[in-house]
């Protein structure tokens, strides 16, 4: 997955995904984005992925084969978004949109403000054993017990108590958050920072972690605002 990473980094933007490239050739930067999604196949099942492939000369046969094999996959390719006039012709040929709308700097600061079509809300408790995975936002209006998994491509909402474990950001997007009435998981990710088990409180109040400027998970009050 490391390796991966390198070449390609996947995020959630309002439509849907967006993968952006590395600087590398077109059957490098294709085979990286496929092991990716053959690592977490749950994860992009049913998703909608745009590629923006910067300045990448593609022709017909180069996005008919990645939109196909991407199909093989459950994923939905969109949009191609690049530099290159030929890609965005070719693009444009197959159907495919050349434009995506990215969300606001506000809407990254602001995890509450979700787009609807981008959240999936989960009006109850997820028990041990259970695994809840969606490639945008997760919403949990319940608590996660200890042996339940929330895994989102987004933030991970939880206005209730965690004993689980939550992973926000997992298609690498190091801008996610997670915000909890009571965070005491049994493990939190964001992206590829994890932190061990956070110890029950006896008077918890809501926190909300991210990863700070340093590069390592941090959490802290969640206040209104």
């Amino acid at each position: 997955m490391e390796q991966q990473t390198s070449l390609v980094h996947i995020k959630g933007i309002r439509d849907g995904l967006l993968a952006t490239f590395a600087e590398a050739a077109w059957q490098d930067q294709s085979a990286s984005l496929l092991t990716y999604i053959n690592d977490r196949p749950a994860f992009f099942q049913g998703a909608r992925l745009a590629m923006d492939v910067g300045t990448q000369v593609l022709k017909v046969n180069d996005l008919v084969e990645i939109r196909d094999r991407l199909s093989e996959r459950g994923v939905s390719l969109w949009a191609v978004v690049s530099e290159s006039q030929v890609t965005e012709q070719t693009a444009q040929l197959l159907g495919l949109a050349t434009r995506i709308s990215k969300p606001r700097p506000e809407e990254q600061r602001h995890p509450i403000a979700v787009a609807e079509d981008m959240a999936l809300f989960v009006n109850k408790t997820i028990r041990s054993g259970q695994r809840v995975e969606y490639p945008g936002h997760i919403v949990v209006m319940g608590d996660v017990n200890a042996g339940a998994e929330v895994v989102a491509g987004g933030h991970v909402i939880v206005w209730g108590r965690v004993r689980g474990m939550l992973h926000a950001g997992a298609a690498g997007d190091r801008s996610m958050t997670i915000c909890a009435l009571d965070l005491s998981a049994t493990q939190i990710r964001i992206a590829d920072q994890v932190s061990a088990m956070l110890k029950p409180q006896k008077n918890p109040k809501p926190e909300v972690a991210s990863i700070n400027n340093e590069g390592t998970l941090q959490s802290e009050l969640w206040l209104p605002g």
